[in-house]
């Protein structure tokens, strides 16, 4: 795939109009929506959308090239130039608030867009925030150390651990953890459900989205299969990150943990003492390579990773990427979601899992 041959964002002065989120749509009516065009919510998303679409269609994504999709808000008339289009496809969740707004705005005034919630059909696979396997199936005291867990990783990836982990949750958009896309079988689905969406809005050009999203899925499943094998090869089921946990899908879908001194929320700040318990289980398990942000590398983040390299006895940080986002040289480089996974993460995992 080449990224380039699209543009990315709308950025500057010029390219978004002024004005709220939502618009004022009093003369939305008269335009003229095509299906030759559409926007997607966040970088994943976008990517996902333009294998789908192929020739067929040419897709936006409003979050710009070094910005996290996650916790992003538009400054201009972004709803205006999503209705000019035939497409949204978003997650309806409350950590994309602002794209759920757009989506009830379009729904309920502008009905000729077809809007594509890429969580359709995944209530019972979705995870809350309040699961209660934060890092991966291990639960720590206060002191951060291991107290209980799964039971090892059979191999399969797929087993009833998994399956029943999600049990019992229904897709309500503000208690949905929305990092459901990191999980490569359940990306899968996400871009089933895309294709049908966009499939049911365009008729015409059904077949292209059906076997680029059938295509693509193979490549998703070479994806789970590379991580099934990485956990198989790992001599250590542990990590840690310096950051907030995005990575829970993951952990729950091939059993290790991601264990962070700020746990699931964004908004958490650290404390010293867990700071301390992250410092002494860094030690403890023989950890040389801390995990980072790459978004976060020129703020509070990235003095965790120096507080945690200083006072333990680890040497280095990769970064690993939560994929609502994408960098520039990231961009220049051409690497979508597969890519990053493939050339990102999966390297950062087998260096901090021990696994090559």
């Amino acid at each position: 795939m080449n990224l380039t041959r699209r543009t990315l964002v709308k950025t500057g002065a010029g390219a978004l109009a002024t004005g709220a989120v939502a618009g004022c749509l009093d003369d939305i009516g008269s335009a003229t929506a095509t299906m030759d065009s559409g926007y997607a919510a966040f970088f994943t998303l976008w990517d996902w959308a333009e294998q789908i679409s192929g020739d067929a269609m040419e897709f936006e994504n409003p979050v710009g090239t070094g910005e996290a999709g996650h916790g992003w808000s538009p400054s201009g008339d972004l709803t205006r130039d999503i209705a000019d289009s035939g497409a949204f496809v978003y997650l309806d969740t409350a950590e994309f608030s602002w794209a759920q707004d757009i989506a009830a705005t379009l729904e309920s005034d502008y009905d000729t867009v077809a809007v594509i919630d890429g969580f359709e059909g995944l209530d019972d696979q979705l995870l809350g925030w309040d699961h209660e396997v934060e890092t991966g199936g291990h639960e720590h005291d206060d002191d951060g150390h291991e107290t209980d867990g799964h039971d090892d990783h059979d191999g399969d990836g797929h087993d009833d651990e998994h399956e029943s982990a999600h049990d019992g949750h229904d897709h309500d958009p503000s208690s949905v953890d929305p990092h459901a896309w990191l999980d490569p079988v359940l990306a899968g689905e996400m871009v089933t459900a895309i294709a049908d969406g966009l499939a049911d809005a365009d008729p015409d050009n059904a077949e292209t989205y059906e076997e680029n999203a059938a295509e693509y899925a193979a490549d998703l499943e070479s994806l789970d299969q590379q991580f099934e094998e990485l956990i198989d090869a790992a001599n250590r089921r542990v990590a840690v990150f310096a950051g907030h946990d995005s990575f829970t899908y993951l952990q729950e879908r091939y059993g290790f943990e991601i264990h962070t001194p700020v746990g699931v929320s964004a908004q958490a700040q650290v404390t010293t003492d867990a700071m301390a318990a992250t410092i002494d289980l860094v030690d403890e398990e023989g950890i040389e390579t801390i995990l980072y942000n790459p978004f976060k590398a020129t703020d509070g983040s990235y003095q965790m990773v120096e507080n945690i390299l200083e006072g333990s006895n680890a040497t280095d940080a990769m970064p690993i990427t939560h994929l609502s986002g994408t960098l520039a040289k990231w961009h220049e480089e051409g690497l979508g979601y597969r890519e990053q996974m493939e050339e990102i993460n999966l390297p950062a995992f087998r260096e901090v899992l021990d696994a090559q």
